[in-house]
């Protein structure tokens, strides 16, 4: 098995066709819970957990989430930061990403570049990672100031998609947001990932099976849920829904 979170992934994605991962927010949902909710979803077959949230602030409530995290799953531990309180010693590695159809320069690069130092001091294993909001976004598309591309759209999407590969970007995340009304549509997933050559995530208003598969049938490589594991007190039954209905596509 490949020593780096990376190449965990894409072997994991070469046997099993698609990957499930999970999101969780431990300031939103609080460390002990967090940590629950990751062991029964690791039960129920995600592949990764990925900690972050689009108002997280606190280093101290972040360290202390993948701290108790990791003490009871043995999955990779991924930070997904919303800015540069979003890293932590702790994890396995980071999506070290922009946020590329952001109004500022502060998501697209000056977050990246002021993190830097401290990803590398802190040993972080770096995945660089193109990130597009897809429609209004929800928070994060409010709190980045995205530019949301409109579902009908996909032209736009797959632009910038390409242009991330093409920068040196390793994977490319089409997010419609946490909480969204509804998924990244199949056929712009199809567009989009027609033209990359490297793994397509999804994420935002994928609630079932039958919504991750239909990602999963476009193109999507890696499907993240964060809302449907908070909501539901079934964690491990719901993962294992979504895993089963999208793994050896």
């Amino acid at each position: 098995m490949p020593d780096s979170v990376e190449g965990r992934i894409k072997e994991a994605l070469e046997e099993r066709g698609a990957l499930h991962m999970t999101l969780l927010d431990p300031q939103k949902i609080g460390s002990e819970r967090s940590a629950k909710i990751a062991s029964e979803a690791e039960k129920g077959g995600t592949f990764a957990i990925m900690v972050g949230g689009s108002t997280l602030a606190s280093r101290n409530d972040l360290d202390t989430g993948v701290k108790k995290i990791k003490s009871l799953v043995d999955v990779p531990v991924i930070l997904f930061p919303n800015d540069i309180a979003g890293v932590s010693k702790y994890a396995d590695a980071i999506w070290f990403m922009s946020l590329l159809n952001s109004r500022l320069t502060y998501y697209v690069i000056d977050a990246q570049a002021m993190a830097a130092y401290t990803v590398k001091s802190y040993g972080l294993e770096a995945i660089p990672l193109g990130y597009i909001i897809i429609g209004p976004g929800g928070t994060v598309g409010y709190v980045g100031q995205a530019r949301g591309i409109p579902y009908d759209r996909p032209e736009l999407a797959t632009a910038y998609a390409l242009a991330s590969q093409m920068l040196g970007t390793r994977f490319i995340y089409l997010e419609a947001g946490s909480g969204a009304k509804a998924p990244v549509p199949p056929e712009m997933i199809k567009i989009v990932k027609s033209e990359l050559d490297v793994p397509l995530i999804v994420g935002g208003g994928i609630r079932n099976g039958s919504s991750a598969k239909a990602a999963v049938e476009a193109g999507a490589d890696i499907i993240v849920t964060g809302n449907l594991i908070e909501e539901t007190g079934l964690v491990r039954e719901s993962i294992n829904e979504i895993v089963t209905s999208i793994e050896g596509r």
